[in-house]
């Protein structure tokens, strides 16, 4: 028996075995109950087919010749059913558990359970081919590979209808977040994509955080390049050839005078905001790019950020500069200033650890551990924005100070975690 239940909460969900009387995933979007006592078989021939060999040869010869007509079909729901029941009977099960049946013994469970994890694999592949992608990735999602499924929708197309089942298994299920966030950006435009990168990069791993706002940047960068080149070519009547937009702007001062804008200035700002995750240096120059035009803009279109990048663009450019190996001792120097001066009550330890993460990205982690002992308050939970102690300790080759700070607070786990991490790496 398989079933799919629905629940309301979109693509969320888990898959558990229970002998193998039941597979159960929640995938919002499918309303669907599937039972093996519904499937349904238009195919006359298969009936006396399925009688004869099941009792000229076997009931596993028969449930073969049923894998094959679902597979040469491409029935996959039923082709699903089918392979259990030849798993089942191959055990020695009968082709159906029943509540009345006794457990399997720990060698059927699990040969069970990866017979039909195999099963998952291929039906799953063979309705993602289809184009049933949200089906596809019922079966797909228990057998984690990510690379499968990638591939095998690689070839499919994306249009209006399908674009919100693309984006659930690319970004929210995180299979190719960056192929994701490009497809969003060309069907659904700079501002949902925005929107859809602040719901879910938060929830990410730093690196899938890159993938992802690194395409956005390359987006919203290239975005901005055309509409300023269409206007110097209303203005000037003709295009500069190849000139970067860095270029751009340092030959012609009054670009923006008097309020002048190429795109959604919310989308610079947001762009920027999130373009602090990033470490490559070519997906850095166009934030850099960005935060030179935002400087330009008019005081009305110089939004307010939060500390330590109150003056969003002009504290943006110093921590991507000292990313970029610019001007260094300038960049830490502001946040060095703001994780001194901010106050802790007002905001909490962002610029404490901003400064620490810097220090880390740009390779001192000596300096951002000592920096990071010294500063950060006893007992406070932070951000999450710095690396930890221990993450900095190794990244330094350096445990000392971690366990002589332990041992001084009397610390016995913190110590043991530094001593044996600093045995173990």
């Amino acid at each position: 028996m398989f079933s799919i239940r629905h629940v309301p909460d979109g693509l969320v969900g888990s898959i558990s075995f229970r002998h193998d009387t039941c597979i159960e995933y929640s995938l919002g979007p499918i309303q669907t109950c599937l039972f093996y006592s519904c499937v349904s078989f238009n195919m006359p021939d298969i009936f006396d087919q399925l009688t004869q060999v099941s009792t000229t040869d076997s009931p596993i010869a028969a449930c073969k010749l049923l894998v094959e007509e679902m597979r040469k079909s491409g029935r996959y729901l039923e082709l699903f059913e089918a392979l259990k029941m030849q798993r089942r009977l191959e055990l020695g099960m009968s082709a159906v558990a029943t509540e009345s049946e006794k457990p399997p013994t720990p060698e059927q469970a699990e040969s069970l359970e990866r017979g039909i994890l195999d099963a998952c694999r291929e039906v799953g592949l063979g309705l993602l081919k289809q184009g049933r992608l949200q089906e596809g990735w019922l079966y797909m999602r228990p057998v984690a590979d990510n690379e499968a499924v990638t591939e095998a929708i690689s070839n499919l197309e994306v249009n209006s209808e399908n674009i919100d089942a693309f984006l659930g298994i690319l970004v929210h299920e995180g299979v190719d977040i960056a192929r994701g966030v490009r497809l969003s950006a060309e069907h659904r435009g700079t501002c949902a994509t925005i929107t859809l990168l602040e719901e879910v990069v938060g929830s990410k791993s730093r690196y899938e955080q890159q993938l992802a706002v690194g395409q956005l940047v390359r987006h919203l960068h290239q975005e901005l390049l055309e509409s300023v080149r269409a206007d110097l070519k209303r203005r000037e009547g003709k295009l500069p050839d190849g000139a970067t937009l860095h270029e751009i702007l340092a030959t012609r001062p009054t670009l923006l005078r008097e309020g002048a804008y190429h795109i959604d200035t919310t989308h610079i700002a947001a762009t920027v905001r999130l373009a602090r995750v990033l470490d490559n240096k070519d997906e850095l120059r166009l934030a850099q790019d960005l935060c030179r035009y935002g400087r330009q803009l008019s005081q009305n279109y110089q939004y307010p950020s939060e500390e330590p990048f109150g003056d969003l663009y002009l504290m943006t450019s110093y921590f991507v500069n000292a990313l970029l190996g610019e001007s260094v001792e300038a960049g830490l120097h502001q946040f060095l200033q703001k994780a001194e001066s901010l106050s802790f009550e007002e905001h909490g330890t962002i610029a404490i650890e901003t400064y620490v993460d810097l220090l880390a990205r740009i390779g001192r982690p000596k300096e951002a551990m000592a920096f990071l002992m010294k500063r950060m308050p006893p007992g406070q939970r932070p951000f999450g924005i710095a690396p930890s102690l221990i993450e900095l300790a190794g990244q330094a080759r350096d445990f000392g100070p971690m366990m002589e700070q332990s041992k001084g607070k009397n610390d016995v786990v913190g110590y043991a975690a530094a001593l044996l991490q600093s045995k173990s790496i």
